[in-house]
């Protein structure tokens, strides 16, 4: 240690002593008995700590090459430390009172409190938000808690009251970077009360006023402890060190008992590192490809973003970056996820028990993450791939205050095209590009601002004279103030916008640009408020405003024959207010309880057309328009969506939980496709078109082995959803304004079983899952009937799924991985044969979705090599070489028909028919 203690320097040198004694009268010396030899220092303190009342502090950076070499009966605690600890150099200090030992590559440290503040026993005192904020003595300025060795004050003396407890709260932070720690376990080992940090780092603990022992562990972080003494209600921010080495035993400790006591189900939570091991078919990081490769997820089709979580369809899932709508997450067709990996710092999905701060969607909450900039230095990372290249800058603003990172992606695919054997391929062009930006600020400890920018373009032609351009626009902004140890709130604005437009000029007489657009502006408020520390309230409300134009058609020359055409816009308010409380019934069994109520209102101006009672909808039974003026409500739904959530802890390793959710969707997507198309458009909810409502019950077991570091997991869910969407035979979706005759509402219910076996650490890491899942759909109103009003495959009833995602460390530099993915065939409907009706011949087609095409299969491994870890270098690199879709397996994408000779034949489609090898460099400074 660097720090220098004046007195206890004095001390060491007067004493020359390696063991610094606790003043007032000893006790009988602790005995330690055993054969400790071969053992690494960490697990000799581990087994000590059993044996004695003995707790034990040190840097593993410091011990982490001492290899005991002890065998003891009944041999003082003081002379084996001598022994074990003489050779390396380090020297140890012994509590008697608070019974700590720590230990020190430095002299050893002083275990005399200050004069004058004699600690006092954990007694009670009444919370108190209006205490002030200091570590340390009176009137001094609140300090970071950077040493393990140093006693930090809360409160000033004489706060304390009998009876009462106190909230310790602050930000978890990375030394070096200023980054907030995200899931990193804050806790009192010996009360058992712990929390960890949420996205920006932030903890609260409420305990009995006294002095503490706070542990700080969690995932790419080095296990740490802070000394605290707590006399009122006030902040410790907390600064801990990365840990670059590889994962040992105690690193993600309170992330992985999460599996097993955190109440939330139906999650699943990723880190970019994780992300950057998963094999990709272009070789970059994807975070919607290893999305995926989760139980319960599924993707649409072979190289598309598009995915069905528990049977759901793809405009189910919410996509959220920092906290904005993403309506289209893909580039390239699907080949690429919408995200820079080097910008993003976690992803979390929530398949189940999603929190009652979210809303609109029915199966999925999907909240990506971005990360803030280093406060202390500038730097940068980036990457060049066969496809694309990327650059991300990043540094500190106002001397460490706030951060600031940008990037930028762009592709240059035209010139693989080119080389491509097939010449329709060759006169075609493919490009992207986004750009992200995401600024941070601490105006004060109590109040904080961040604000993101996201912006993507796409532009191809495949070999044809029709040009596709798509582009996605996200922006949020986002104030965040503490008003106590308890209370905290975060105002949200955000503003998203997707749009599309075609341009086909081949032909003068039919040439036409087409244009399609919908944006959305949101307000959201949310509080977290601990009244106890059995009781954690949430509460807040929003609105979004929605805006949508569903299609201008204008002719594309003067010679044009077509005539311009233009679908009347949509506008709806959404708004909702929630509130959801979690009760720690006992230390084992916990509930939580929510409840949103959402409220939809479709504006106008807008003129609505009218339909005969009783049949089925289409032009012929058009009976007039009503007209609406502006701002008039033309249609209005709501309701209640209630969450609940219940844990019990069956042992210290297992748990079962339970979980009933509602959820209502108002906005629809509509698409002739089961992949995510850029030409996918989004209808409001109106008179004709109802929200979507769904209900899923789930059941799960959990269970950690191994010292939580192999998690194995079944859950069980049943979901019924109304009122989704569904479409005619030969519905026209583009440019239609009556589009209410094309759609029929169906229901669907869905059904499964997901088990997931995951380690998390080692040199061996990753995942194997299966799921069973089924997705039914029924149509049968009183006006329209699809399959005699029978039940149906949806077009993502895909019933099994096996998924491997492999981790191979051979060392710090180098390590392979590999993704092993198959799955039933998706549902299709086929033709069946054909006939003749007045001298014409019709196709007779099987009933919706009754055949499948053939099962998935595919194989991916890749190699990473880092080059040396040296911490003085001008850039960090590394390489990664991969192989995706390695068995060469022509998976079919789609399977299509034509007529040849006067028979109709049936064809596969497969995006990728041969292995698929990539080459990236990735680098950062």
């Amino acid at each position: 240690m660097n720090k220098r203690y004046p007195l206890f320097l004095c001390c060491c040198l007067l004493l020359g002593s390696p063991v610094a004694w606790a003043q007032g009268p000893q006790p009988a010396p602790p005995v330690v008995s055993g054969d400790f030899r071969g053992l690494p220092f960490e697990q000799f303190a581990q087994r000590v700590e059993a044996q004695t009342p003995y707790r034990f502090f040190f840097n593993p950076a410091a011990t982490d090459t001492v290899v005991v070499h002890l065998q003891a009966d009944r041999l003082p605690l003081v002379a084996a430390l001598t022994q074990v600890l003489g050779r390396a150099r380090l020297h140890f200090a012994l509590d008697e009172a608070t019974r700590r030992v720590f230990v020190t590559a430095g002299p050893p440290l002083q275990t005399q409190l200050p004069a004058g503040d004699a600690p006092a026993p954990p007694a009670a005192e009444p919370d108190s938000d209006d205490a002030p904020a200091v570590a340390g003595a009176p009137r001094r300025p609140a300090a970071a808690g950077t040493s393990e060795f140093k006693l930090y004050e809360i409160g000033p003396p004489g706060a304390a009251v009998a009876g009462a407890r106190a909230t310790l709260a602050g930000t978890v932070r990375l030394a070096g970077t200023g980054q907030p720690a995200i899931g990193v376990a804050v806790y009192v080992e010996a009360l058992g009360v712990g929390v960890a940090t949420d996205r920006d780092g932030r903890y609260a603990l409420t305990l009995p006023v006294g002095r503490y022992n706070v542990s700080i562990r969690g995932m790419g972080v080095r296990s740490t402890r802070r000394q605290v003494w707590l006399r009122a209600s006030g902040r410790l921010d907390l600064e801990v060190a990365a840990d670059a080495a590889a994962l040992t035993e105690v690193v993600v400790e309170g992330q992985k008992e999460r599996n097993v006591r955190g109440l939330q189900m139906g999650v699943q939570k990723l880190d970019i590192k994780t992300i950057k091991q998963v094999p990709t078919v272009f070789g970059e990081a994807d975070i919607l490809r290893v999305v995926m490769a989760l139980p319960g997820v599924k993707t649409v089709g072979e190289g598309s973003t598009g995915m069905s979580v528990r049977g759901g369809g793809t405009d189910q899932n919410l996509v959220l970056f920092n906290d904005a709508t993403i309506y289209n997450p893909a580039h390239l067709f699907g080949f690429f996820s919408a995200f820079n990996p080097d910008v993003i710092k976690s992803v979390e999905l929530y398949k189940s028990a999603i929190p009652v701060r979210y809303g609109g969607r029915l199966s999925s909450v999907l909240d990506i993450v971005g990360r803030e900039g280093k406060r202390t230095a500038f730097g940068g990372a980036g990457g060049i791939g066969p496809l694309t290249s990327r650059l991300a800058l990043e540094g500190p603003l106002a001397g460490g205050k706030g951060s600031f990172i940008v990037s930028g992606r762009a592709s240059y695919s035209d010139w693989l095209l080119q080389r491509v054997p097939n010449s329709a391929l060759q006169q075609s062009a493919a490009s992207f590009y986004d750009l992200n930006a995401y600024l941070t600020y601490d105006f004060s400890p109590k109040n904080s601002l961040y604000a993101s920018g996201y912006l993507s373009h796409d532009r191809f032609r495949l070999a044809s004279d029709t040009v596709y351009e798509y582009r996605n626009t996200a922006a949020s902004m986002k104030w965040r103030h503490v008003y106590s140890s308890r209370l905290q709130s975060t105002v949200t604005g955000a503003y998203s916008r997707y749009g599309f437009n075609l341009a086909t000029t081949r032909n003068a007489s039919s040439a036409s640009t087409f244009n399609y657009a919908i944006d959305q502006t949101s307000l959201n408020a949310n509080f977290t408020y601990l009244p106890h520390p059995k009781h954690t309230l949430e509460f807040g409300g929003g609105s979004i405003l929605y805006n949508t134009a569903p299609g201008t058609q204008q002719p594309g020359s003067p010679e044009s024959l077509l005539l311009p055409t233009t679908i009347q816009h949509e506008r709806a308010v959404e708004s909702a207010l929630y509130a959801a409380e979690r009760f720690d019934v006992s230390p084992r069994f916990s509930v939580q309880a929510g409840l949103r109520y959402s409220l939809f209102q479709a504006l106008g101006p807008r003129a609505v057309a009218q339909y005969l009672e009783g049949i089925s909808r289409s032009e012929s039974t058009q009976t007039g328009t009503v007209s609406y003026g502006p701002g008039q409500v033309l249609a209005h739904y709501g309701g209640p969506e209630w969450r609940f959530s219940a844990l019990y802890e069956l042992t210290a390793h297992s748990s079962v939980k339970a979980s009933l959710t509602r959820m209502r969707q108002y906005i629809h997507q509509l698409t002739n496709t089961t992949v995510i198309s850029p030409t996918d458009s989004w209808k409001l909810s109106d008179n004709y078109i109802r929200p979507q409502v769904g209900d899923q019950v789930s059941l799960g077991y959990y269970h950690n082995f191994k010292r939580n570091t192999v998690e194995f997991s079944v859950e069980g869910y049943y979901k019924r959803t109304q009122d989704f969407l569904d479409y005619k035979p030969g519905a026209v979706l583009l440019l239609n304004p009556h589009l209410e005759t094309d759609l029929v509402s169906a229901v669907g219910r869905a059904y499964g079983v997901e088990v997931l076996l995951r380690k998390t650490e080692g040199k061996i890491n990753g995942w194997l899952s299966y799921t069973y899942a089924r997705s039914l759909v029924q149509v049968n109103t009183a006006t329209d009937v699809v399959n005699n009003g029978n039940w149906y495959p949806s077009n993502y009833d895909k019933p099994h799924d096996v998924t491997l995602v492999g981790n191979y460390r051979f060392s710090q530099r180098f390590s392979t991985s590999l993704n092993v993915n198959y799955s039933t065939g998706r549902p299709i409907t086929l033709p069946l044969a054909k006939y003749v009706v007045d001298q014409a011949v019709r196709v007779y087609y099987s009933d919706r979705n009754a055949y499948r095409v053939p099962d998935y299969f595919r194989m991916d491994f890749a190699v990473n090599i880092e080059g040396n870890h040296k911490s003085k270098k001008l850039a960090h690199s590394s390489w990664t070489a991969a192989v995706y879709n390695l068995t060469g397996r022509r998976n079919p994408y789609s399977v299509y028909f034509q007529t040849v000779n006067g028979q109709i034949k049936g064809y596969k489609l497969s995006i990728f028919g041969a292995p698929i090898p990539t080459v990236t460099y990735n680098f950062r400074f």
